[in-house]
């Protein structure tokens, strides 16, 4: 168990993925915020402390990408990670948002909760920032 909960934002339109994901990270004790859009992502990124931003890149109103450089922009601290079932799209995130990590679908939740927890892992054993 972490000494600090990382908190993630989750964002994610598809419900059962959604509440799929949230669980996984969940179990494996991280503290998550999930929403369905980006456009509803973004009063949390302005009210409240996120390690990770966790993100679909395809979404209804306001993309992944937009929703990711608009973080960037209110919390440059955030951690980035982009979830896509499209390789086009990948080429595009990796090109708008160099600092974030993509993971393609179809994953497994272990690969998920491993690279969340290679993204803080040093940290939390070194006790570094």
């Amino acid at each position: 168990m972490l000494g600090a909960m990382i908190r993630i934002l989750l964002a994610e339109d598809d419900e059962s993925m959604r509440v799929y994901l949230a669980r996984a990270l969940e179990r494996s004790g991280y503290e998550v915020v999930a929403v369905s859009t980006g456009t509803e992502a973004v009063p949390h990124i302005d009210s409240d402390r996120f390690d990770l931003l966790l993100t679909d890149i395809v979404m209804p109103e306001m993309d992944g990408i937009e929703l990711a450089q608009l973080a960037a922009r209110i919390a440059p601290d955030m951690r980035i990670m982009f979830i896509t079932g499209f390789a086009a799209v990948t080429l595009k995130a990796g090109k708008a948002v160099p600092q974030a990590k993509v993971l393609s679908k179809p994953f497994h939740l272990r690969e998920l909760v491993l690279e969340v927890e290679r993204m803080f892992g040093s940290e939390s054993v070194s006790g570094l920032s």
